[in-house]
């Protein structure tokens, strides 16, 4: 039976995989402020305080045994966010980035992260979030957390997309693409395209689906992303309501019109948490891109990738 229905009282589980950074805010040489990242972290936290009682959010990633690291933990689970699937890894040390502004609150990254040790989670013989993937309803995963990986730990992440997928969990795939995270464009696409074909949920960002391909428009992308051989998509177009797709069948979801935008960050990873909580909760696809949007909406209303709980105090399950 599929998670989509109200099959229990019990709750949902579902493991994000990827990287958290510590993260840096404000201009180069000018006084900073600290505090930490990552796409699919940013998608569990905000899964965490909208999910409520009805789902439980892992996330899975590597570690130091540094102080650094063990303030990540605390920060997580204080959030809500299970932290069992994350392995320690003795001598290593999180990545950082800094994020700098411009006025219209587009970003501009600047990234350390060569010897991450999120790079290193499946040189292990067994990790964690494989020894307990039956016990998981749900695995989101994004473009970044494949590209951190060394080829050995993709195939071990597509082959758990495909185990987790064949006996019937969600296995939801984000496309968040990042050029220089990959050795080329053709080996980004090679494994797009077989975490494309081991998900059965694709969240799609138009322009990072058109950059990846080389296309000339967004209608272009938009038209590939429709191509994919998912069987559920909602593909992301700015501000351009989000287009949701089902067995062939489109809907256009509006999005919701922002006054003032302030931080761009993390707004694709947000919609992705409300979009996959609703889906996960049994809303229909139509009703969870609506939220995800909503979701978004506020977030880039304030200033880093993770808003204050008390600005989306509204939008949170009690």
């Amino acid at each position: 039976m599929s998670p989509f229905s109200s099959r229990s009282a019990r709750p949902l589980s579902i493991a994000a995989l990827g990287e958290c950074m510590l993260e840096l805010q404000g201009p180069a040489f000018g006084q900073l402020r600290q505090t930490f990242g990552g796409d699919t972290l940013n998608t569990a936290v905000y899964l965490a305080r909208c999910g409520g009682d009805a789902l439980r959010v892992h996330y899975a990633t590597a570690l130091g045994d540094d102080s650094l690291s063990a303030g990540l933990l605390e920060r997580w689970a204080a959030e809500g966010v299970l932290t069992g699937l994350v392995q320690r890894l003795p001598g290593r040390l999180p990545g950082l980035y800094l994020i700098e502004l411009d006025g219209g609150g587009e970003r501009r990254f600047h990234y350390w992260r060569g010897q991450a040790a999120a790079r290193a989670y499946f040189d292990s013989a067994a990790t964690a979030l494989e020894e307990q993937a039956d016990a998981l309803d749900a695995l989101y995963l994004s473009g970044i957390s494949l590209a951190i990986l060394p080829p050995a730990g993709r195939e071990r992440a597509v082959a758990l997309m495909a185990r987790m997928r064949a006996r019937g969990a969600v296995v939801a795939f984000d496309n968040n693409y990042r050029p220089r995270l990959w050795e080329s464009a053709a080996e980004a696409r090679h494994w797009y395209g077989r975490a494309f074909a081991a998900a059965s949920i694709a969240l799609i960002t138009a322009d990072d689906h058109q950059a990846l391909h080389a296309l000339p428009d967004l209608d272009a992308a938009v038209a590939a992303a429709q191509a994919l051989p998912v069987g559920e998509l909602a593909i992301k177009r700015g501000a351009l309501p989000t287009r949701v797709g089902q067995g062939g069948v489109w809907q256009d979801v509006p999005t919701e019109a922002v006054a003032r935008v302030v931080d761009t960050t993390a707004a694709g990873d947000s919609f992705a948490a409300g979009y996959l909580g609703c889906r996960l909760r049994g809303q229909a696809a139509t009703a969870a891109a609506a939220f995800g949007n909503r979701l978004a909406a506020r977030v880039i209303q304030h200033p880093g990738a993770l808003i204050p709980r008390e600005a989306m105090a509204d939008l949170m399950a009690g």
